[in-house]
């Protein structure tokens, strides 16, 4: 049941108190973040700041531009706190001689590392970095880096080689990591709409998709997955999966060294890739491999949902242009591209739906010039959940493709001490040791998972049941916990088994929380509309109560309360959900499992 705001009228009294706790609170949220800004600042041996903002002058920052969070849980409001904090330190200044102008950049690494683009910034965490960073007040940020990889310079320089990260395929460094960096623009759009600029640079993103259309779908013309995305492992952020494995073990010629005995020996960390390059079939096969890592494409449930989620927002930021004006296009681009995302949808769920698996599984690619073609990858990886992220099931059909999550609630599935594996655990191959997604835990595919779980609970279900909410709040605290207690991080990797630490980087920008708490948990749904939607995913439980606000949202102020007990002296049930825009309660509503509606002035 939905309920859609309405003028609430003026009772004074009851007001008072409303208005009133929402100033106690958001002074506290406030206060409470300016104390622990100062307390991340004091960690040692921290990574300096890439860019602008360090310990001299991000309190500031922080306070005016990061959405204030405070709920009866300190952990989970701490570590929201601290990863405003990384984030900051990632907000990167870079002057391009090559297009002699400014950009604002998110790098995810400190440095520039050899993989990344010249400005330091790398395109695998850039959709999670949109998504985050989009909830900031002041949209300079993400619409400088929007422009520098979709019209900038990264846009045409190709990646450069190096002694890590060698291929076969040239291509832009805006393309040199699998993304969904259209969808996330759109995604930024939701928050902060602007119609000329997404005018300016709907072009740039049409161009954008048409080099992945050109270098990364599969082109043989009768195979099962024929014109379907393709993607090595290491360029899908994931370096080795179990579904290459599998499709190495069934190849032969140039890769008959994978064996069901043999292919831990080459294909299960970088430590073992040399042993792959000294072996005879890299010498026979020398363009089968780069440095020992084979040129193995794979149709994945991932990078084919990436695909989808941009085809989708250009469909959708194309009708919003040609709905402003129509002279701006040709008509018909929405459709076209409606069109587009449409079939590939249809492609995904015909063909990588097992059902017997009920999940989504891999493919080989039908055009690799070495290896298995159109080989089906029978495991389950936690990119099978991947479509959800991107709303790609069909509303009237999600019951038949909703039993894939059981899985995530299971041991013999994704379900572990710490958190969620990255392949199913009762696999032979499975492994949370090696530096790999053969199971051990990564925090930007958590950001992945939990937004798809939380989407097919709040869009599909309409709700979910309070075990489905409490799984997903389970997962989420897990993650909270994992950050540590008494100096936060955030790292690449995590051992799901046991959790102790994450590994890897510190401060590392590969994944989400901000946003995971504000539209995936507390459920802030943003629309190109004049509306935004409040419905919580939050079992009834957990909380006291749960403060959102100096959330900047179509250029009004948004502050978002619940409580079970508004007033103390007083018995009975209180619970309310307050909505305030502009500093005036407009919607309220008395359950945290109803969607409350919000219409903007």
């Amino acid at each position: 049941m939905a309920i859609t705001s309405m003028p609430i009228p003026c009772l004074a009294q009851k007001d008072l108190v409303y208005n009133q706790e929402l100033n106690r609170l958001k002074a506290s949220a406030a206060n409470q973040f300016s104390a622990q800004i100062d307390e991340f600042n004091a960690y040692p041996n921290r990574p300096a700041s890439d860019g602008p903002f360090n310990a001299n002058n991000n309190k500031a920052f922080l306070l005016t531009n990061a959405p204030l969070f405070s709920s009866s849980d300190s952990m989970i409001t701490k570590v929201y706190n601290y990863r405003w904090w990384m984030i900051s330190k990632h907000l990167k200044e870079y002057f391009d001689p090559t297009d002699n102008r400014n950009y604002w950049v998110v790098t995810e690494f400190f440095g520039v590392k050899p993989w990344a683009s010249l400005s330091g910034a790398i395109t695998c965490p850039a959709g999670q970095q949109f998504y985050d960073v989009r909830w900031l007040r002041d949209d300079k940020y993400l619409k400088s880096y929007a422009e520098y990889f979709m019209s900038g310079s990264a846009s045409r320089l190709n990646q450069r080689e190096n002694g890590n990260f060698l291929t076969y395929l040239s291509r832009p460094e805006s393309h040199h990591f699998s993304s969904w960096m259209v969808n996330g623009i759109e995604a930024f759009l939701k928050i902060h709409p602007n119609n000329n600029w997404l005018h300016t640079m709907l072009p740039y993103m049409e161009k954008h998709q048409q080099v992945w259309d050109s270098l990364f779908t599969v082109k043989n013309p009768g195979s099962k997955t024929d014109g379907m995305y393709k993607i090595l492992d290491l360029y899908d952020g994931m370096e080795f999966s179990l579904s290459a494995v599998l499709g190495l073990i069934h190849s032969d010629g140039a890769y008959s060294l994978y064996t069901k005995d043999d292919w831990r020996n080459y294909y299960l960390g970088w430590e073992t890739t040399g042993n792959a390059e000294k072996s005879e079939q890299a010498k026979m096969y020398p363009k089968a491999f780069r440095k020992g890592y084979p040129d193995f494409y794979l149709v994945r449930p991932s990078i084919n949902s990436y695909a989808y989620g941009n085809l989708q927002s250009l469909a959708n930021l194309y009708q919003l242009d040609e709905t402003d004006d129509k002279s701006h296009h040709k008509p018909g681009k929405a459709a076209y591209y409606s069109a587009r995302a449409s079939n590939l949808q249809n492609k995904v769920l015909k063909l990588l739906w097992n059902k017997d698996d009920q999940f989504f599984n891999t493919y080989s690619a039908g055009d690799n010039e070495f290896g298995a073609r159109d080989y089906e990858a029978r495991v389950r990886e936690s990119v099978g959940f991947t479509p959800w992220y991107f709303n790609m099931i069909p509303a009237g059909e999600y019951k038949n493709y909703s039993k894939g999550w059981e899985m995530f609630s299971s041991r013999k599935g994704f379900f572990n001490t710490a958190g969620m594996t990255t392949a199913e655990q009762q696999h032979p191959y499975y492994n949370e040791q090696a530096y790999a997604w053969n199971g051990r835990g990564w925090p930007f595919e958590n950001s992945v998972v939990y937004k798809g779980y939380a989407n097919y609970l709040r869009n599909y279900k309409k709700g979910g049941t309070s075990n489905e909410k409490e799984l997903l709040y389970g997962y989420i605290e897990k993650l909270a916990r994992m950050h540590g207690n008494k100096e936060l991080n955030i790292g690449e990797w995590y051992i799901p088994s046991n959790g102790k630490t994450f590994g890897g980087e510190s401060d590392y920008f590969h994944s989400t929380f901000p946003d995971i708490i504000i539209e995936d948990l507390l459920g802030f749904k943003a629309t190109h509309e004049n509306k935004f939607s409040v419905m919580p995913l939050l079992p009834d439980d957990k909380w006291d109560y749960f403060y959102l606000g100096n959330i900047r949202y179509h250029n009004h102020d948004i502050d978002i309360i619940w409580k079970k007990d508004w007033n103390t002296q007083q018995p009975g049930n209180q619970s309310k959900l307050c909505v305030w825009v502009d500093q005036k309660l407009v919607a309220s509503g008395p359950s945290l499992s109803e969607e409350l509606i919000v219409n903007l002035p």
